[in-house]
C-alpha cells in the first residue's frame, strides 16, 4: 500500500536521501524546506512534491497544512542544522543579546521545528504509522546550543512517544555522527578536522546519508513496530552505548 510521507528540510543531504529512499518504493512523498530552487530541483529528481516552508514559524506551518495529505503515514523531521555557521552580525546588540540571540536560532532550528511540525500535524498521523526525528551525536558529546538543543530533542520525543503510542504510532530519533556530502559545515569544515571526525570512528569511514536513510526507513517499517521512544545511534562507533 502506497504511504504518505512528510521530509522536512528534504532538499539536500539526509534528508533528500530519506525523500529518495521512500520515493523509490512508491511512497507519496512531500520535502519542505526554506529555499524554493533546491527544493523543487530535488522533488523533480525523486519524484516528489515540494513545499516550502519555514518550520521555526507557526504561520508558515499553518499554511502548509492544506497541502499536505489528508493523512500520513510517516513524518520525518529532518528540517535544522548548526545555525552558528549562518551567524548574522551583532546589529547593535551586547554581547548577551547576541548570546540570547545566537542560542535561540539553534532551539528554533533543531527543537522547535520538530515539536511545532509534529504538533500541527498530529491529528493526521495514521495508525501503524511513525514520526522520525533527525538528531545528532553532539547531544551526547556536547556543542554548545546546537547539543542542547538535539539533547532537547530527544527527551521530548519520550513524551511524544507516550503521546502516541496508544494510536499505534511509534516516535524514534536517529542520531548520527559526521555525515559527508551534506551542507551541516558549510565552509567551515578544515581537511584536518574532517580527517580527525574519521579518525574517532570504530569503522575508519564517514557517514552517507544513505546510511541515516536507512535507519530511518528501518523505524518506519513493520519490522520497526515496538521500537518507540529509542535514540538510535550511527555513527560508526564514535560515541557507543553499552
Amino acid at each position: 500500500m502506497t504511504r504518505a510521507i512528510l521530509v522536512t528540510g528534504g532538499a539536500t543531504g539526509i534528508g533528500l536521501a530519506v525523500a529518495r529512499h521512500f520515493a523509490r518504493n512508491g511512497d507519496e512523498v512531500v520535502v519542505t524546506g526554506r529555499r524554493q530552487a533546491p527544493l523543487e530541483a530535488a522533488a523533480k529528481e525523486i519524484g516528489a512534491r515540494a513545499v516550502v516552508c519555514d518550520h521555526t514559524d507557526p504561520e508558515a506551518v499553518a499554511r502548509l497544512l492544506p497541502q499536505l495529505p489528508d493523512r500520513l503515514d510517516v513524518l520525518v523531521n529532518n528540517a535544522g542544522g548548526q545555525t552558528d555557521f549562518r551567524r548574522s552580525g551583532a546589529d547593535g546588540l551586547t554581547p548577551l543579546e547576541v548570546f540570547a540571540r545566537d542560542f535561540r536560532a539553534n532551539l528554533d532550528a533543531n527543537l522547535l521545528s520538530a515539536a511545532l511540525t509534529t504538533k500541527a500535524v498530529e491529528d493526521r498521523l495514521t495508525a501503524g504509522g511513525a514520526v522520525v526525528s533527525i538528531g545528532s551525536i553532539a547531544a551526547d558529546k556536547g556543542s554548545g546550543s546546537y547539543g542542547a538543543a538535539k539533547a532537547g530533542l530527544a527527551s521530548w520525543n519520550l513524551d511524544l512517544a507516550r503521546q502516541l503510542g496508544p494510536r499505534d504510532i511509534t516516535a524514534n530519533v536517529v542520531s548520527p555522527g559526521y555525515i559527508a556530502d551534506t551542507e551541516f559545515f558549510g565552509d567551515h569544515l578544515t581537511p584536518e578536522r574532517r580527517a580527525h571526525l574519521i579518525e574517532s570512528t570504530m569503522l575508519g569511514r564517514p557517514g552517507r546519508p544513505d546510511d541515516i536513510a536507512g535507519a530511518v526507513a528501518f523505524l518506519a517499517s513493520p519490522a520497526a513496530r515496538d521500537i518507540t521512544a529509542q535514540v538510535l545511534n550511527v555513527n560508526g562507533g564514535e560515541h557507543g552505548t553499552r
